[in-house]
This record gives C-alpha cells, structure tokens and sequence, in this order.
C-alpha cells in the first residue's frame, strides 16, 4: 500500500468536500476513476480501491498533481476476506471515512436467461450485490461512531428498463436500489445518508461492449444500436462519466443534507422513474 500521492482531476464541480474523506471503490479506471478524480478536485482525501495493482499504479501515475491526494488500496470483491482489511487499511490511511462510493462491479454475461450459468449468476451477484453489501457494511461501522457519512451506490438504468439478455446485472443493479433505501433507513438516527445512482449507457469500453452484444443478439449493425441509444434519449446523446461523477460527488457532499434513500437516474432521460 502507498501512502497520499498528489493527484490530478478533471474539473467537475467546486470545492465543496475541501479536507473530507473519500472511498471509490473499482476506482482505477472507467467510470470510478473519473469519479475518483472528481472527488479530488473537489478537495477530497480519495482512497481508490481495485483488484489490480497494476491498474491502481496506472491512475497513480496518469492522475499528476492539481492539490489533490489519492490512496491506492489493492481489494478483490471476488475474495471476502480482503474487503474488511481494504476497507481498514484505506479509513485508517485517510484517517476516517466521509463518504463511500461502491462503483466497482462487472457486466456480467450477455445471454438469454436459459443460457446463463450458475457460474455466470453467482458471479455476478456476488461482486455487484454482496460485495456492494460488505463494503457498506464496513464503511457503516466507521460511520455510526462518528455519527455522519454518505453512502452512495452506483447501481444501472438496466435494472429499471431491459436489456435484452442482460438477467444478472439488471438483477444486481435494482437490488442496490432496495439495499440503498433500507440503509437509509437503518443509518439515517446516525447521521448517516444512504443514496443510489443509475447511470445510463455510459460512454467507453463497457458501452463498446454492450453495443457490440447487443448488435449480435438483435443481428443488427453497432451502428444501428449505437444510434437507437441515443434516439431514445430527450438529449439525444448517451452519458458522459462526468454526469455521473458530478451527481455522484454532490450526494457525497452538505449540498444534499436533506436527501436520503434516493435512487437518482442519470441517463441523459432514458429513464424518468424511480
């Protein structure tokens, strides 16, 4: 484990977490670590977790110094003992924990429900939901001596509208709708807030994917499905990691002291429901 290396951010919101303490997890690269850096540019001590320490020295490396201060921590969500002890050595590095981020998760298989393993379920259900689960877990009981905190959990548009062939991520990602709300309610006599964020398609290599999946599925061309994402959309775009990442930060932050047990879509409109 490294100590507190400067690092950089991409500018996505004001200072308003200036000295607070800040846990990503999955936040070496996509989405998490555009979340990550919004964080630090918003004045946060970030603790950045991933199952890869390759990755982790990447960001490190890639993130150069505007200020900010960043903690790389090495944690598998496949491997349950390693998620106490991350979350341990990242609230005891920073000092103690404001706000966590449970962004890490996987796609998981894209097959019609008959076609999904065991495997492929358990899987997925197991790094998305129960390994989301632990690290709240952990983070709560840093939380509730302290009496503050927020938690916020990155769950998916999918859960909410289908995806063709996508059964196991759509299952994980809305029970982290249900998981957020109930800990709202657990924590909230403790200070505690407790909300969720469903992104929509979001822009990058995981998008490529899901494209690429779903273009063979339906037997169209990625350009096709590409274009019907975002003639879907109000905005007629897909979602950039920085929408997601200034939402994320301001449910992180004493700009949302009065919302709790929300489950806030951000997908360019593509999904208007709870």
């Amino acid at each position: 484990m490294a100590g507190l290396t400067p690092v950089g951010a991409t500018a996505v919101t004001p200072r308003s977490l200036d000295g607070k303490s800040v846990v990503v997890t999955g936040g070496a690269s996509g989405l998490g670590k555009v979340i990550a850096c919004a964080f630090a540019d918003a004045g946060a001590k970030v603790a950045v977790t991933s199952r890869s320490a390759n990755d982790l020295a990447a960001v490190v490396d890639e993130i150069q110094s505007t200020g900010g201060q960043v903690l790389p921590i090495t944690m598998d969500l496949r491997q349950r003992h390693t998620i106490d002890v991350a979350m341990k050595l990242a609230i005891d590095g920073l000092g103690g924990i404001d706000v966590l981020v449970c962004n890490s998760g996987i796609a998981g298989p894209s097959a019609p429900i008959h076609e999904v393993t065991d495997d492929d379920w358990d899987d997925t259900i197991e790094v998305n939901l129960t390994g989301t689960f632990l690290c709240a877990r952990a983070a709560a009981r840093a939380m509730v001596p302290a009496q503050s905190g927020s938690i916020v959990l990155i769950g998916s548009m999918t859960g909410k509208r289908p995806l063709l062939n996508r059964s196991p991520y759509a299952a994980s990602k809305m029970a982290l709708v249900g998981l957020a709300r109930t800990m709202a309610w657990d924590l909230g006599s403790h200070g505690i807030r407790v909300n969720s964020v469903s992104p929509g398609f979001i822009e990058g290599q995981r998008l490529d994917w899901v494209v690429d999946a779903q273009a063979q599925a339906q037997a169209r061309s990625p350009e096709d499905i590409r274009a019907g994402m975002e003639s879907a959309s109000p905005l007629s775009r897909v979602t950039s990691p920085e929408d997601v990442a200034r939402a994320v930060v301001f449910l992180g932050s004493e700009q949302s002291a009065g919302i709790t047990g929300e489950d806030l879509n951000v997908s360019s409109g593509l999904v208007m429901y709870g």
